[in-house]
């Protein structure tokens, strides 16, 4: 070659390699920057299209519009509680597989009742900022008998675990929630989890994950967004004529502490000792929750590195809500209006920072919830009922018990959602067989009124479970060794409505389909948009990720992969 085409060569080389170089920077990733998992608590899966014309364009519309939208997506397993589902997202996997059998269950070798991510091994790194018992309104959170909190209790590994393990934990991976169970789920084993305090009204975590907090952290607490809503109050964001139903009742709803049955609600003062639990209780705990998060995203640089980092948002108002004022009251669909405007800021950060076609985004609910038993009843369903606790042990079954076997009245020890637990001890040491104990027991529950099923956990053992829907999602709850001994169902719309002593409008924690219908949205990077109506599972969401990630699936997914998003 001659000198002077070498020479040409090299000029072309020189002025051709910057513009190269600037093309790579803007070329979309071979994979997402970054994961946003949104889970809304109690989200049913058809409010989102029942209250959608109320809705903006990009924030839930944005999703239902431009993703790929499963509206058929239904949970396995019977007892639908927070913590349940949680982790049934985080790990694609039922409460069989992962543990989790409720928000709290009877512990036979501690012989207490547990709350699901309760470890006494790990401290709050923020002193008193556990559970003040004297405010507290969720009973399953009271049930701790330490502060310390970790991961440790779940039995498989999150998606969040395997995204770190592919990298040897370059990728970054974070959870952010007002419910512990909430952050701590999704967090994983790997990740870091935030979580939000009642009695100091701060984003906490435990020594589990740091021995000190990040800066920006603290500097986020001393900030005091909460302190913005001192003295103000949660009106309605609309005339009342624009609200999509009109109630017909509000005698079921609950004021609590003064934050009123109806709009308006007043927050009341900050030094009110109630004053951050009614933050929770509406829209403000939210929009806290997504300020702490869009703080987390950019300060931690989430989205910006050369691997797939992890966010998780698990925003609780809408479950407080439901509970509170039921499912079709005008607090319920204001509540997701001004959820909508939260998400649509947060989608809006994180396309700043890093695009949302670099970021696969997926929401969807830890369960359903049923219409609050009075408007069932006003509209015909007169077989919904608030359940009583106490009919579940009568006097004609501790009779039965005796006269039978033996056994006085201690041989049933407590109930707790769902399970009835019974006293092994004293039923091994009067030499009768569990198994037909537990057959008495549940044979006489059965009969009472409200109640559907009652099954023993030695005929889900031996595979003695008469086959249909609601049985197959009781045997997917069933654990050995966190499980009680007779699994009840109540009628549909039929609930135990007392929470601690606090009259509550409605709660979940059923098998029914209003329980288990929550929606499947995923969004972002190179999702197309369309909507499927074919039955699928949450725990498909998991092995989802992980397939379009290219990574091993959480250690006991037992979901499958969901084809639309993964070849797109």
């Amino acid at each position: 070659m001659k000198s002077s085409d070498i020479t040409m060569s090299i000029l072309l080389m020189t002025f051709c390699l910057p513009v190269l170089a600037n093309t790579q920077e803007h070329t979309s990733p071979t994979k997402p920057s970054l994961v946003l998992q949104i889970t809304v608590d109690g989200l049913r899966g058809d409010l989102l299209e029942r209250y959608k014309h109320n809705f903006a364009k990009s924030g839930f519309r944005y999703l239902m519009d431009q993703g790929t939208h499963y509206t058929n997506a239904h949970y396995e397993h019977g007892n639908t509680e927070t913590i349940v589902g949680h982790v049934s997202l985080a790990t694609g996997a039922p409460p069989s597989v992962h543990g989790m059998v409720g928000n709290i269950w009877y512990d036979r070798q501690k012989e207490r009742l547990v709350y699901n991510v309760e470890d006494d091994s790990y401290s709050m790194l923020t002193i008193g900022a556990g559970v003040n018992q004297s405010t507290e309104v969720d009973p399953t959170q009271k049930a701790a008998q330490k502060d310390g909190r970790s991961p440790v209790p779940i039995l498989s590994t999150t998606f969040s675990d395997e995204l770190r393990l592919s990298n040897n934990g370059q990728s970054k991976a974070f959870s952010v929630s007002i419910k512990d169970r909430g952050a701590i789920s999704l967090g994983g084993h790997a990740g870091k989890a935030f979580w939000f305090s009642k009695s100091k009204a701060d984003f906490v975590t435990s020594n589990y994950y740091y021995d000190e907090y990040p800066q920006w952290v603290t500097e986020w607490n001393d900030s005091n967004i909460p302190a913005q809503y001192s003295g103000k109050r949660w009106e309605m964001s609309l005339p009342r004529e624009q609200y999509t139903l009109q109630e017909i009742s509000d005698e079921h709803k609950v004021d609590l502490a003064g934050f009123n049955r109806s709009f308006p609600h007043p927050y009341g003062p900050e030094s009110y000792p109630y004053f951050p639990t009614m933050l929770t209780l509406s829209p403000a705990g939210d929009e806290i929750t997504a300020n702490f998060a869009t703080t987390l995203l950019k300060e931690e640089k989430l989205g910006l590195g050369q691997h797939t980092d992890y966010l998780s948002v698990s925003l609780s108002s809408n479950d407080y809500v439901v509970h509170m004022y039921g499912s079709n009251s005008l607090e319920t669909e204001d509540n997701l209006i001004r959820l909508d405007n939260t998400i649509t800021t947060l989608l809006e950060t994180v396309d700043q920072q890093v695009g949302l076609e670099n970021t696969v985004i997926v929401l969807s609910a830890d369960h359903g919830v049923p219409e609050s038993t009075p408007v069932a009843n006003q509209l015909g369903l007169k077989n919904a009922q608030y359940f009583n606790k106490n009919a579940l042990v009568s006097e004609v079954l501790l009779k039965k018990l005796k006269h039978e076997f033996g056994l006085d009245d201690s041989a049933i020890l407590l109930y707790a959602q769902p399970y009835l637990y019974l006293n092994h001890e004293m039923i091994k040491g009067k030499g009768v067989s569990l198994g037909e104990v537990q057959r008495v027991v549940a044979d006489e529950i059965a009969q009472i009124k409200g109640v559907a099923a009652a099954v023993t956990s030695e005929d889900i053992k031996n595979g003695r479970v008469q086959n249909s829907r609601v049985t197959t999602l009781v045997e997917n709850n069933y654990h050995p060794t966190r499980s009680g001994d007779v699994y009840i169902v109540f009628e549909p719309r039929s609930y135990i409505n007392d929470m601690d002593g606090i009259t509550i409008a409605s709660t979940h924690g059923s098998p029914w389909r209003y329980d288990t219908h929550v929606p499947i949205i995923f969004a972002g990077y190179d999702i197309k948009a369309q909507t499927i109506s074919r039955e699928v599972t949450p725990y498909d969401i998991a092995p989802t990720l992980s397939n379009k990630l290219g990574i091993t699936l959480p250690s006991g997914a037992t979901g499958t992969t969901l084809k639309e998003v993964t070849q797109p």
